[in-house]
Parts: C-alpha cells; structure tokens; sequence
C-alpha cells in the first residue's frame, strides 16, 4: 500500500518537471563547491561530494545487498563504475577551479555526442558532431593561452563521462535492482576510492561546523537530487525526448556560473556553448527494433523492461 501511494504521487508529477530541477542542481552544487575552494581544497570538496551522497544512499536505499546476489560480472561492472564515478568527480572539480563552469559543463558533453555519432553514422549525427567540435574549438582556442592545466582536466572529465555513460548502460540492461539502488551501490565503491586521494584535504572542514554543513550539501545538491530526478524523469520520457532535453544542460551551466560565480562568458565562448547545445539537441539515438519475444509480453512487461533500459545520464 505505501509502495503504491508512493508511486502515485511521482507519476502525478510531469516528467519535465524532474528533468528541469536535475538541470538546476546538475550544475548549482559544483557552483557551491568552487565557493569552498577558498577553505578546503579542491579533491576536499569532491571527496564530501561522493562520501556525503554515498551515505545518503547507503541510508536510504541499503545497496550494498547488490553485491550479495549479484554475480562477478555484474559486481565488476559496479566496481568499474565506481571507480569513474570518483576520477570523474575529482577531475571535474579540478576543471572548474582553472576554467568557467560553462566552459567545463559545453566541454562535457563533446563525449556523449562523438559516442552518439560513432554508433549510428547518420548525416544528422554527423552534422550534431561537427557543431559540437567547432563549439568545442570556440572554448579551447579562447581559453587555452590561460591555463591549459584547466582543460586537460575538462577533457579527462569528458573522456570519463563517455566511460560512466556506457557502464551505466549496461548496468541498465543487466535488469535486477532498480537504477538507484545500483548507482547508490557504485557511489560506494566510489567513496572508497576518493578517500585516499581526498580525505586529507577534506579534514580541515570536520572542525568548522559550517564548512562540514557545506561539504554535505554540495554533495546532496550534486550527486542524490539530480541523480534521482533523472531517474524518475526518464522512466516516463522517450529517450530522443530526453536527449532533446540534454541540450539546455551547457545553457544552465553557463547561467549558473554568471548567477553564482559571477563568470560573464566572453562572446566566442558564448558561441561555443551554443554550438555545443544545438549540437545536443540535433543530435538523434539509434532506436532499436522491439524483439519478437518483447512484442508478444503484456503491456505490463514491456513497462517493465522500459523503465529497467533507463540509465543515469549526467554524472555533476
């Protein structure tokens, strides 16, 4: 009975709606973390992001059962997965504090775009892949005379998130568990990994009480809010819908980075987070045929194995 009115109130609510707080916070809990920069260091700060929400998830959903029924390949997927999750934090938080947020967050998604293009060449990918490189030209040629150590960790980031879009998808396709029990399992393995490259920069925040509320929010605003809201957003949005939707995520995170940072974007960088948006929104996934197997289940089935394929997408 709880299940079921919990159910009720979440579909009651439009599916964009999810989506557009995932766009706020996506972005908005780095924004809090470059203001911390100033008293705890930069791996501090993604360490309380990871430890913060891992513990949020380890209280709320208790993935480690995951790992009791799951079988070495499924639990090597989860390791994998949680390993890029902490080299992906870290090298993100390393990017933003050399680089504007915008530039970092349009640099992101050049990945996910070429992954999309590389498996189904259509002239319309294509086309998406070459606004997304002039985009992503734009960023670098204005930026790269002033701290080139910014955006090798912008592109290292870029070349992780193509590694957690793809082992999140196969997480998906694994069945078992619902996608927030196997991303809050994967967010332990990723707290264990970030602690011995993190923890150290992170202690000097445990004895100022402000400093630690800080640490934990950015977590819970950066890793529990958006990753749940996508969750819930694409068990009930077409994934070329959703895709659509990725394009205003470059916009946001040039938005929040004037509201917050206050980083005024230059007019070619403007340009380049354009470019890399439209190319976003242009941008088309492959569908796949519905199986003869598929076709013949129950509409109940079929929900069923839609809301096992949806798979996290945004890892900030």
């Amino acid at each position: 009975m709880f299940q079921v009115g919990k159910a009720g109130v979440t579909t009651r609510v439009p599916p964009h709606a999810y989506f557009f707080v995932s766009a706020i916070f996506h972005y908005l809990g780095p924004a809090f973390a470059v203001l911390l920069f100033s008293s705890v260091s930069v791996l501090g700060v993604a360490w309380f992001r990871i430890a913060s929400a891992a513990v949020v998830f380890a209280l709320w959903r208790r993935p480690w059962r995951l790992f009791v029924g799951a079988s070495w390949a499924q639990r090597r997927i989860l390791l994998a997965l949680g390993i890029v999750l902490a080299l992906m934090n870290a090298c993100f938080y390393l990017a933003i504090s050399h680089i504007p947020l915008g530039t970092v967050g349009a640099i992101e998604f050049l990945g996910p775009i070429a992954l999309a293009a590389l498996g189904a060449r259509t002239p319309r990918n294509i086309g998406a892949l070459l606004l997304a490189a002039a985009g992503g030209w734009l960023l670098t040629e204005v930026r790269f005379g002033g701290d080139p150590l910014g955006f090798v960790f912008a592109f290292a980031n870029c070349a992780f998130f193509i590694l957690y879009v793809v082992l999140g998808h196969r997480i998906a396709q694994d069945g078992g568990a619902a996608g927030i029990d196997r991303l809050g399992a994967a967010m332990l393995v990723a707290c264990l990994t970030i602690t011995p490259i993190g923890i150290s920069g992170a202690l000097p925040a445990f004895s100022k009480p402000v400093l630690l509320l800080a640490g934990i929010g950015v977590g819970i605003c950066s890793s529990v809010i958006p990753y749940v809201s996508d969750q819930l957003a694409m068990a009930r949005l077409p994934r070329a819908t959703f895709a659509l939707l990725l394009s205003l995520l470059p916009a946001s995170a040039a938005i929040i980075g004037i509201l917050v940072l206050h980083q005024i974007p230059q007019l070619p960088e403007f340009a380049g987070i354009l470019l890399v948006a439209g190319g976003v929104a242009l941008h088309k996934e492959m569908e796949t045929r519905p199986s003869h197997r598929t076709r013949s289940t129950d509409n109940r089935t079929v929900e069923s194995e839609h809301l096992e394929a949806a798979s996290p997408v945004h890892t900030h």
